[in-house]
């Protein structure tokens, strides 16, 4: 191993891994800052990893490419891992690591790494994703096979390299935050019965304090969100916006304990103010545009990418088929969606589409039906047809080999019962 391309924040313990993989495996090191909004780019990133001994510096902004080709495809399944996470951190994994790749090609490298532990996911998606794009790069993790550093180690030994390190007070938290969501764990947090405190949050205002309902209007073309309040916007520039009115309002947190890969519980709380009301909206836009089947048949699709995402398999076969799928199930899912934001909550108010399938003429109990209720009387006779006929060879109530077998109970009996006859005395 000659050369190293790392996954850097420009945090602790990446500027430390930085000299670690150069001391321990003597090795050139190339860093990779990927913005992927929300913040998680840091100020200086570039000199920091200068100064913590890199060869040279990549920083990429990846937000709109995020967005596009990783959020988009999510939010048009509706996937949520679990049918609570919008799969924030887990959706930003599979970028960077094709974007470590491609730097680790371009640089001649041959090796990637990156600051995950040897207990969480993240590790699983960066070393499946790294493999599946390129077998031949190995995958070092330092935190997972050596460098193990207390903070205040971690701190020691930057300052006697002269490594320069963000210098701020640690957080009792650990945090993964992109454009489409903040993810905490950690700490208080790991007690489930204990209510996240007010630190936790960044993005939302607590629901109690938040102001007066106010409503959206989020338009959709193709299953994707194109403007809002009929201004149309930018993909990022979208969900920034989004992201932040529905945080003032107190929208988007999200406390969940999840089932981990690596095989344990894990509780987590989620800030996801853009997700939690884009996913609402177009949610409600389907049920007006998609036959019965196809909804039903997407909610099979969707638990399937969002597992297959959560664990790391978004290279696979499998995941690019489900995502070509569903992008075909979206053509018809254009309209406006009309969202009420308050106190916490966002609530669908209204919907409209020109391919909506609903017609009133046929939902309506008022003058204009025009639903044939005679033909009901054939659509029963027929779609009750299997059930008369096992009644008719099982008995009304069921029989197994000759003994009775009750499908009910009676519940006549067991129940008060008034009778009224017809000189109108009550007959108990």
């Amino acid at each position: 191993m000659k050369k190293v391309v790392l996954a850097y924040s420009g945090g602790l313990d990446t500027s430390v891994a930085v000299a670690w993989l150069r001391e321990q495996f003597g090795v050139e090191v190339v860093t990779l800052t990927v913005d992927v909004g929300g913040g998680s780019l840091r100020p200086g990133v570039e000199r920091r990893a200068m100064s913590a001994g890199a060869s040279r510096a990549y920083v990429v902004d990846a937000r709109e490419r995020f967005v596009t080709d990783f959020v988009w495809p999510h939010l048009q399944a509706n996937a949520l891992y679990q049918g609570a996470y919008p799969l924030a951190t887990a959706l930003a994994r599979p970028l960077i690591a094709q974007l470590l790749v491609e730097v680790a090609q371009r640089e001649g490298a041959d090796a990637v790494a990156h600051g995950c532990t040897g207990k969480g996911n993240d590790q699983v998606r960066f070393d499946v994703a790294v493999h599946a794009l390129d077998p031949g790069l190995a995958v070092v993790a330092p935190m997972r096979v050596g460098m193990g550093l207390t903070r205040d180690q971690e701190i020691d030994y930057a300052h006697e390299r002269g490594i320069e390190i963000p210098i701020t007070k640690a957080s009792p938290y650990s945090i993964d935050v992109n454009l489409w969501g903040r993810s905490i764990e950690t700490g208080v947090l790991e007690d489930p019965w204990v209510a996240p405190p007010a630190d936790v949050y960044e993005w939302t205002l607590d629901p109690a304090a938040a102001p007066a309902e106010v409503e959206v209007t989020l338009d959709f073309e193709g299953g994707l969100p194109v403007a809002l309040d009929g201004e149309r916007l930018d993909p990022v520039a979208l969900v920034d916006r989004v992201s932040t009115l529905a945080g003032q309002h107190g929208v988007g947190r999200i406390d969940h304990v999840e089932d981990r890969l690596v095989g344990i519980k894990s509780r987590e709380i989620y800030e996801a103010p853009a997700a939690t009301v884009l996913h609402a909206a177009h949610r409600a836009l389907e049920g007006l545009t998609l036959t019965k089947d196809t909804l039903r048949f997407n909610r099979l699709v969707a638990n399937e990418l969002a597992q297959l995402t959560y664990d790391g398999l978004w290279f696979s076969a499998l995941h690019r088929d489900l995502r070509g799928y569903i992008a075909s199930s979206q053509r018809v899912v254009s309209g406006e969606v009309r969202v009420r934001l308050d106190h916490g909550s966002a609530i669908v108010a209204g919907r409209r589409s020109p391919l909506s399938l609903y017609d009133k003429s046929l939902a309506t109990y008022d003058e204009g039906d025009a639903f044939d209720h005679a033909a009901a009387v054939g659509f029963i006779e027929i779609f009750g047809l299997p059930l008369r006929v096992e009644a008719a060879r099982h008995g009304a109530v069921g029989r197994h080999h000759g003994a009775a077998w009750a499908w009910t109970e009676p519940l006549l009996q067991g129940l008060p019962t008034t009778v009224q006859d017809p000189e109108g005395a009550a007959v108990g």
